[in-house]
């Protein structure tokens, strides 16, 4: 016996004798399961068929069995709802229903969890979509779906577990393959079965086993029941394994492991052989197991909150161009949505016809981050990247046409003068904002341009981007979630000043001074409302926004009185292109980085804070931590983690006491931490280095050479501020990463001429991340999903500029109805959790007013 077993097992057999007493026979629950690799051992094609013909055994397995004891009939764990989605597209709907059935009566367990995902880094609204199909299968059929899973990959974070709770899950098991790894001890839990307790205290019972015998065809591994005889017995007796799981409820889940295709009768016959006066041994659907589990000792177990950080997410990183054009359609998505709600508010049959295009690109959200990206089987690394090239394509399609078609929808219902010149300025956000505008402009450049809510004419200036030209306006007091109407004036307007400006490497507004290197690295941020603070410090050789050292050349461009651009283009470490840009009366520091060349190795842009002591928030999976162990107040687990990469999802913070700088990140995944390593996480260097790609855990693993790709567009803002506030900066990276949308007036009858908003949230803790028509478009409702970023619970209102509320529920998010929400005729009312997420419907009816004056709320 190992000394560390001799020090724990006293305690555990302590807590043995409580537990056991909750159950005095012993139960072993063995389910069988085929773990999905999509894409890893065969090609699509091959795995589609497979689940067909796994799914046609196993019913007619549990038929042939419905005779026998409930314990001993057949019963199949999918592990994930894309297994049910092929098996509709391609049988019959009498197969299907037959299926269904077979869902309903527990003989088939089918997961809310698309199928096996890499959930670090994944944007929060694309793990609600990939579960969507769930949630359609729910309110079509009647189900509820309690089992939501991640398998393999030897991480978790820990948002995740509020976003899969509020998405109706109340289970999960997890088991590992302890392979490809760096985590030196993933194998050995700190508990075996748990609550997982979210950011918002909802919880989820999670079965991690420890994988003692580091095999993982063994307990704790992804097939643990590969070995049915002899795993039942090593669980029944083995000394080690009831030293971590002192319980008399077993699961042991998992027979498939790598195969492709597994069809097995074993379980029905072991289950039988197996049971004895002193144990039971039962066929199991998974979910049976967890419920028999809580019933017996959800009181006496223990609870962990924290993240694992990342493994085998990071590997998306070796295709990070393709992997920046998923994150950015997912955020595209929040702006062509909620145009579509006002187009859909006026137009019902505006989404008809696109439900197809749409359940692909929701299935294809989880697809793109399906746990092989190692890449490392018998399908070629060439197919595996063709693949996710195929995927990411069917995203951004579905997207860009949506938006496309919304914003030309919109701007054909707002009121026009007949020969005049405008357009609109779309805000998706749920607060008033002031930004600039680009509006795609081949006219006259002897123009002004007037705002027809004030009456007044707003700074603008000509810009030349991405090969187009447009009309950029500074658009002040832009509604939230609403629009305000520019015209376009022939003539020369006024001549503006105040704007920013720039002097040899030197730009500056009313806000900062910054100096830029020819490299494009940011080597002084000086804040003048702040006691000209200085932001920049070079850390390990690198100051800010520096890809490494090396020369280049400065040329100033779209300089006027908007805004004004410094670019940098330089050929070392890689050839690429920095462009930092200020704009009037604003605290925002644009960083736009382009590397124009293909690359194998691992790079990173170093950002250097002049920050003592520093502590560094980060949006995570669902959730905003703090980047240290849970020991030191933070949120990172001191054992079966990695700390090198961790997940930057919209931003980063790193401050100390009232000063600090918030980084927002457009493109990228994932951010280092000083000299963090796969066990150590560095809090006290005041330098983050975001990955700009690269095969992290070496050439094995991953795509190599970037999949070819030779243009990287990688998008930063910074912002200074002095004391620390998620809420501030969330809402600073969303104006950076969802900009003011323009579009065409086309002149109708639906909407006001000068400026509209749809709705408001009175409390600016409060975020309303997605607004949305109803997945059921018979409902002819909309969707609005919250986030508290708040510490502290409230409540809020959603309130209508027009609309009167018919009906409102609570939904999951994946949009099944939960219960009636209280509202009055103009607004939603409810309570919100601290740091919880909301999702709604609403049946809306009115019609705007021409000449309605709105409320507006200016957040800073």
């Amino acid at each position: 016996m190992s000394n560390r077993l001799k020090f724990i097992l006293p305690y555990f057999l302590a807590l043995s004798s409580a537990v056991l007493s909750c159950q005095d026979t012993k139960k072993i629950y063995i389910a069988n399961d085929c773990h999905t690799d999509y894409m890893w051992s065969a090609n699509e094609d091959a795995y589609r068929q497979a689940f067909i013909d796994m799914l046609d055994y196993y019913l007619n397995l549990a038929d042939s069995t419905s005779g026998e004891a409930a314990d001993f009939q057949s019963r199949f764990n999918c592990d994930g709802s894309f297994w049910v989605w092929v098996y509709e597209k391609n049988k019959a709907k009498a197969d299907f229903e037959r299926l269904i059935n077979a869902i309903k009566n527990g003989h088939i367990t089918v997961p809310l969890t698309l199928l096996n995902i890499c959930y670090g880094g994944m944007p929060a609204e694309a793990i609600f979509r990939s579960m969507y199909y769930a949630g359609q299968l729910e309110r079509q059929f009647g189900l509820r779906l309690p089992l939501a899973m991640s398998q393999e990959n030897q991480t978790l974070p820990y948002g995740l577990g509020a976003l899969w709770a509020g998405a109706g899950a109340k289970y999960s098991w997890k088991g590992i393959c302890g392979c490809a790894s760096r985590v030196p001890d993933a194998w050995d839990r700190k508990y075996d079965m748990y609550w997982w307790v979210g950011p918002d205290d909802t919880k989820i019972l999670m079965k991690w086993n420890s994988m003692i015998r580091q095999n993982n065809y063994d307990i704790g591994g992804y097939a643990e029941a590969r070995d049915i005889p002899g795993v039942i017995n090593y669980a029944d007796s083995d000394a080690g394994f009831r030293a971590h799981y002192p319980y008399n409820i077993i699961g042991i889940f998992g027979y498939g492991g790598d195969d492709l295709k597994a069809l097995t009768d074993k379980f029905t016959s072991v289950a039988k052989q197996a049971s004895t006066s002193a144990r039971k041994v039962i066929v199991s659907n998974e979910v049976d197991f967890f419920q028999d589990f809580e019933k017996n000792y959800s009181d006496s177990l223990p609870s962990q909150s924290a993240s694992f950080g990342n493994e085998w997410d990071v590997l998306s990183a070796s295709m990070s161009e393709l992997s920046a054009r998923v994150k950015r359609a997912v955020e595209k998505l929040r702006a062509a949505e909620a145009m579509a709600a006002l187009v859909s508010l006026q137009d019902p049959v505006f989404m008809r016809g696109r439900e197809q295009d749409r359940e692909k690109a929701w299935l294809n959200m989880g697809l793109y981050f399906e746990h092989d990206w190692t890449a490392d089987g018998p399908v070629s690394r060439d197919a595996r990247a063709a693949w996710q090239r195929t995927i990411a394509s069917a995203i951004e399609n579905y997207v860009e046409n949506l938006y496309r078609d919304a914003s030309s929808s919109l701007g054909s219902m707002i009121r026009a003068e007949p020969g005049k010149t405008r357009f609109f300025v779309f805000n998706p956000l749920s607060w008033a904002r002031t930004d600039f505008a680009d509006f795609a402009y081949a006219g006259s450049v002897q123009v002004h341009v007037v705002d027809l809510e004030t009456g007044r004419e707003a700074p603008m200036q000509i810009i030349s981007r991405d090969g187009g030209r447009y009309l950029r306006v500074w658009a002040e007091n832009i509604p939230s979630v609403g629009y305000k109407v520019y015209e376009i004036v022939q003539g020369t307007g006024s001549t503006f000043g105040g704007g920013p400006t720039a002097s040899g490497n030197t730009i500056e507004n009313g806000v900062y001074k910054i100096t830029v290197a020819s490299n494009g690295a940011i080597t002084s941020l000086i804040d003048k409302t702040l006691g000209n603070r200085e932001t920049v410090r070079e850390v390990n050789g690198r100051r800010m926004n520096e890809l490494g050292s090396g020369d280049g050349t400065l040329e100033v461009e779209n300089a006027g009185p908007v805004s004004v651009t410094m670019k940098a283009t330089s050929s070392s470490p890689l050839a690429h292109t920095a462009s930092i840009t200020l704009f009037r009366d604003s605290r925002r520091v644009d960083i736009r980085n382009e590397i124009i060349q293909n690359f194998s190795g691992i790079h990173t842009w170093g950002f250097g804070f002049n920050i003592n002591a520093p502590e560094v928030w980060h949006e995570e999976t669902g959730a905003v931590i703090k980047a240290r162990l849970t020991e030191q107040g933070g949120h990172y687990s001191s054992r079966n983690s990695r700390y090198d990469w961790l997940t930057l999802n919209h931003f980063a913070d790193v401050g100390s006491g009232a000063a600090g700088v918030t980084l927002s990140n457009a493109d990228c995944y994932f951010m280092k931490l000083g000299a963090s390593s796969t066990s150590f996480l560095d809090i006290n260097t005041p330098q983050i280095s975001v990955l700009a790609g690269g095969q992290v855990d070496g050439g094995s693993l991953g795509i190599p050479n970037q999949g070819g790709d030779n243009h990287f567009l990688q998008r930063f803002a910074l912002e200074t501020h002095d004391a620390f506030n998620p809420a501030a900066a969330m809402r600073f990276a969303l104006e950076h990463q969802n900009p003011l949308v323009t579009g065409d007036v086309g002149g109708g009858t639906k909407y006001p001429a000068n400026s509209y908003s749809l709705l408001e949230i009175e409390n600016g803790n409060i975020f309303l991340w997605s607004l949305k028509p109803a997945e059921d478009a018979a409902d002819n409702a909309i969707v609005a999903r919250v986030w508290n970023l708040s510490s502290q619970p409230a409540n809020f209102t959603l309130g209508f500029s027009d609309y009167t509320i018919l009906d409102a529920k609570r939904l999951t998010h994946i949009e099944t109805p939960l219960e009636n929400a209280p509202y009055e005729s103009l607004g939603l009312t409810s309570s919100i959790k601290a740091r919880q997420w909301l999702t709604f419907s609403l049946k809306l009816n009115g019609e705007p007013s021409p000449g309605k004056s709105i409320r507006r709320r200016k957040i800073r």
